[in-house]
């Protein structure tokens, strides 16, 4: 697991550097009725097909804070407010910058426009230790294969065994059944895309290379519910042949401080 440098003088301030800022930038709070679901996504910016402009819509000020220190949001430490609310952002990238000034543009807009003051610590957590279950893995190894010439809007349909359809890769949620879909990854990634999904670190002890293609589907609905599919924990074992083990271990966090729900004006 990467270490951060703890440095013992830090004080309580924002590690937002000196550096590039967005030519321009918009942030709105989301329309989100109370209760309602909602849809998130965070498009565009250097290595997209939308280079020079971001379009991030209901993300919340935790989701920015990964984005910007690349990130986890288990690994953020703060108000539960930082999870809730929302915020529409759009904003324009100067020509030719890499994915490490977007982080640097997007660290000086959360001290900028939201005030944000954090710094970094470890904690020890509960986390997973991913390993081969028993009876061996359950997915291939990486094979390129020619694009779909006719692929399905992204997790807009159900396939035949009543989850997401995903055309290529990413991730879809429909009615409380979810899919992940990603081709040519290592085990790192795979663990990392795990971590998400649990809100918890998940390290990877498979001690398997090369690169691997996955499809994990399963149900977010509650236990009890009737139709219901396999949980999270049960599908990784039962689709991937991966297991996943309790385990304490330190993790890197970031500890905010001081951050406004309010940004100072456009």
């Amino acid at each position: 697991m990467r270490r951060f440098w703890i440095i013992a003088a830090i004080a309580a301030g924002c590690l937002a550097q000196d550096g590039p800022t967005f030519e321009v930038a918009s942030i709105k709070p989301a329309n989100i009725a109370p209760g309602g679901g909602f849809t998130k996504w965070l498009k565009g910016g250097p290595g997209t097909g939308d280079p020079t402009r971001i379009d991030y819509h209901n993300v919340s000020l935790s989701d920015l804070i990964c984005k910007a220190y690349g990130v986890e949001d288990y690994q953020i430490v703060g108000p539960d407010w930082l999870q809730v609310v929302r915020y529409e952002i759009a904003a324009t990238v100067a020509p030719g910058s890499t994915r490490e000034q977007l982080q640097l543009m997007l660290r000086n807009l959360l001290a900028d426009r939201f005030q944000v003051h954090l710094h970094r610590d470890l904690k020890e957590m509960e986390g997973y230790s991913l390993t081969v279950a028993r009876g061996g893995l359950k997915f291939k190894a990486h094979v390129e294969t020619p694009p779909d010439d006719n692929p399905q809007s992204f997790g807009s349909k159900t396939g035949s065994d009543g989850y997401p359809a995903i055309p290529r890769a990413g991730m879809a949620e429909i009615n409380g059944r979810a899919r992940m879909r990603f081709p040519d990854e290592e085990m790192a990634m795979i663990a990392s895309m795990l971590s998400a999904q649990l809100r918890s670190p998940v390290n990877d002890d498979t001690g398997l290379t090369g690169k691997y293609d996955f499809d994990l589907f399963w149900s977010t609905r509650p236990p009890d519910a009737d139709d219901n599919g396999p949980d999270f924990v049960t599908a990784v074992r039962e689709q991937l042949g991966l297991k996943l083990e309790r385990k304490k271990a330190p993790v890197d966090v970031l500890v905010v401080d001081h951050a406004e729900k309010t940004p100072t004006a456009n």
